[in-house]
């Protein structure tokens, strides 16, 4: 997507500031169908519409490059992901007890991944046939997210109990959870947002290696082989922190997260790059599915999806703002300046998490 984005005239700035409204703008949708999946008692149908709008998005990247229709594109792919969050993650927290939400949410993660891994692997071998076409791929994307729609169509709604408390949902109501929410939840949700308030989005790193002279292959190549870590990572992580703690583990992969920031900011070759994203890899598999296992253990399992929803909704306006600040941070001190700043913050949320460890000793 960077390398696309690159291809047909977007700046780094532009990027950042077009990737931050696309995901703040659909992200707030995942606090509102969050509690909506909760309200109404039903999941699935949640799942499949966000499904769907996400297959649909892909082949419109096709069809023109203007970047008015490249943010709608990309805000229906990130609408899709708005719509399903909740409801997925609630089904799975469903599935699984207290002390194995690590080791669901970690298979869930993992097998998200390998379809990551996957797609570029056939994208790759496509442009080594037919250099820079990524129209073409863009339009054969939708095939595999119609696939996964119609696999959809196997799941079955279990029956959990509907909310009584409002008779209609309104965008925002899924803020009211914040004020009745639970003590410990405040206390995680705050660290978790500042951490993705300087959490740019991977197009930069992305972006990164290409500008230190790899081609677009080897870029892909790298994304490649972080996805893979992170796939076959994010299963084991999972049933690890269910022995350790989820707070335990999350700490850990922050711990590489800086690591990994610290070293793009001096790094320049091929071979460095591959230890940092491995690096990379391991940290996203010790947070990612971790981070709302973490939620859904606080959370009354009846709001477990507004739970969820209302920490995405936060997170997506903190994402935006993180795209922004590291295109705004690149473009006038350069990369390596934001990467280390990125790093410095990671270290003071590492801190924040230590210092409330006392009082969120059952997490």
């Amino acid at each position: 997507m960077p390398i696309y984005l690159k291809t047909i005239g977007f700046s780094v700035l532009l990027i950042g500031i077009l990737e931050g409204l696309a995901e703040a703008t659909a992200g707030l949708s995942k606090g509102y169908f969050g509690r909506l999946s909760d309200d109404v008692g039903k999941r699935v149908p949640f799942v499949q519409v966000g499904y769907s709008l996400s297959a649909i998005s892909k082949p419109m990247m096709a069809v023109f490059n203007f970047p008015i229709w490249i943010f709608l594109s990309r805000t229906l792919d990130r609408l899709g992901k708005g719509i399903r969050t909740g409801a997925r993650d609630a089904i799975l927290s469903d599935s699984a007890s207290f002390q194995t939400k690590g080791k669901i949410f970690g298979i869930h993660r993992s097998m998200d991944t390998i379809g990551a891994v996957i797609g570029p692997v056939f994208a790759l071998i496509y442009l080594n046939f037919f250099p820079a076409d990524y129209k073409n791929l863009f339009l054969i994307a939708l095939f595999p997210g119609l696939a996964a729609v119609l696999l959809s169509l196997n799941l079955k709604d279990k029956t959990i109990s509907k909310q009584k408390s409002e008779l209609k949902t309104s965008f925002f109501s899924f803020l009211k959870y914040w004020v009745v929410s639970p003590k410990e939840y405040k206390k995680v949700v705050i660290g978790l947002l500042f951490f993705t308030l300087f959490n740019s989005s991977d197009f930069f790193l992305l972006l990164y290696v290409k500008q230190s002279g790899l081609d677009d292959k080897l870029v892909i190549g790298v994304y490649i082989f972080y996805n893979l870590i992170y796939a076959l990572f994010a299963f084991p992580i999972g049933i690890l922190a269910d022995k350790i703690g989820l707070r335990k583990m999350f700490l850990i992969g922050l711990s590489f997260f800086a690591i990994v920031y610290f070293g793009m900011a001096n790094s320049s070759n091929l071979y460095t790059f591959l230890i940092l994203f491995f690096l990379y890899g391991i940290y996203a598999a010790s947070t990612e599915g971790i981070s709302k296992a973490w939620i859904s253990n606080i959370a009354d399992k009846k709001d477990t999806a507004t739970a969820i929803g209302t920490f995405a909704g936060f997170q997506s306006i903190c994402t935006m703002l993180a795209s922004w600040i590291t295109g705004f941070v690149w473009f006038w001190l350069g990369a390596s300046f934001a990467f280390s700043l990125i790093a410095i913050i990671t270290v003071i949320v590492i801190l924040y998490f230590l210092l409330i460890t006392n009082e969120v000793k059952r997490i």
